[in-house]
């Protein structure tokens, strides 16, 4: 193995977290010594030990003299754990390879200075590309305090994510199907508006066993969420929120007694304003939104550019219909130049169905809402 490989194997241990470090960063750690790994971990969980602790409790001899290979600068500040620099100085750590930088305002070049301070090699932006790939949600919520947010919908090849009798029921094969479960351990929340509750009676829980479960998010501005819902039945199992914005004091203690937490929001242009109640999760720390609602939603979402990412499973088949819904309705771009714009496309096949997935690099061009 070589020193690319380490980080690799750095990389690969951060991503173990996935779902659950939120919202600390995924992060790896690999320690080296005459050639041979002798220490390896990852942050597992926020509040728990950072990864370069994790990897010298794993050590099967002395660091003296080693390399770490860590995707993210080392902490140098006390927050739940103490910073990890000391634990580098005390186990007398050679050189560091650092990938990411963290931009974190109380980490931010500080880690690394403190180490070289102290008579340590540090290279930084060590395949710092594939180590920034890992924590796009931790870059965005840690410079913005908002969450990232990403839209994803199943739809036939034709552009319909329903037939024009309301039918979504199933559109994709259950190969993609599988795959918007392991999607779901890997977000925070899981956001859907008031219709997609009323249409379809979802429990938007992730049914893999042992995943993390986000948290439920109903946007429902006049709180018609009905009680016998499967999210309302079963809040006390999952966590679940409702952001409205019309008050109904006997709803929302009817909501509260079920277990469901009720956010009151201001409203924007007669429904609740998605930039204060991305804003509130943010203050929730709540650092990863996966949107899955309807074309509405979606809509409203993409023109408060609030966006950062897009998962599109489109099926083998043609719905067809003038009133069939498409994926994104409301008013949307009054022209294609000002219409949403994707990046960095990739593309995954799952049995008949492919997935497109892209960045997104702007919402409709009307936006005026710094995010």
């Amino acid at each position: 193995m070589d020193s690319f490989d380490y980080m690799k194997r750095a990389i690969t241990l951060a991503q173990k977290a996935a779902g659950w470090a939120a919202p600390n960063p995924m992060v790896g750690a690999v320690i080296v010594k005459n050639g041979k790994i002798i220490g390896e971990g990852y942050h597992h969980k926020c509040g728990e030990l950072h990864a370069e602790r994790n990897a010298f409790a794993s050590l099967c001899e002395s660091a003296e003299g080693a390399d770490l290979y860590v995707t993210l600068e080392p902490c140098c500040h006390y927050g739940r754990t103490p910073p990890c620099t000391e634990a580098i100085i005390e186990n007398k750590i050679s050189r560091v390879f650092i990938g990411s930088r963290d931009p974190n305002p109380l980490v931010s070049g500080k880690g690394a200075n403190i180490l070289r301070n102290h008579g340590i090699q540090v290279t930084e932006d060590f395949l710092k590309e594939e180590c920034d790939s890992i924590n796009p949600v931790f870059f965005k919520y840690i410079t913005t305090k908002m969450p990232y947010v990403v839209l994803k919908y199943a739809m036939s090849i034709d552009g319909k994510i329903a037939a024009h009798t309301g039918k979504s029921q199933w559109i994709t094969s259950e190969t993609a199907r599988s795959h918007v479960h392991e999607l779901r351990g890997l977000y925070s929340a899981i956001l859907v508006g008031i219709g997609t509750v009323l249409a379809d009676n979802p429990m938007l829980n992730c049914r893999i066993e042992n995943a993390h479960q986000p948290l439920r998010v109903v946007v429902d501005t006049n709180l018609r969420i009905p009680l016998d819902s499967k999210l309302c039945k079963t809040a006390k199992e999952y966590p679940t929120l409702v952001a409205f914005s019309k008050e109904n004091p006997q709803k929302q203690k009817e909501l509260e007694n079920a277990g469901v937490k009720v956010v009151l929001l201001p409203e924007k242009s007669g429904r609740t304003d998605l930039y204060a109640l991305m804003k509130k999760l943010g203050e929730m720390q709540i650092s990863s939104v996966l949107v899955e609602g309807g074309g509405e939603i979606n809509e409203a979402i993409l023109r408060e550019g609030l966006a950062n990412h897009l998962y599109a499973y489109i099926a083998p088949k043609i719905i067809g219909g003038v009133y069939a819904k498409s994926p994104v309705g409301g008013i949307g771009a009054d022209s294609p130049d000002n219409g949403a714009i994707l990046k960095n496309r990739k593309l995954t096949i799952l049995g008949q169905d492919i997935l497109l997935e892209y960045d997104v690099e702007r919402g409709f061009a009307n936006v005026h809402r710094d995010n």
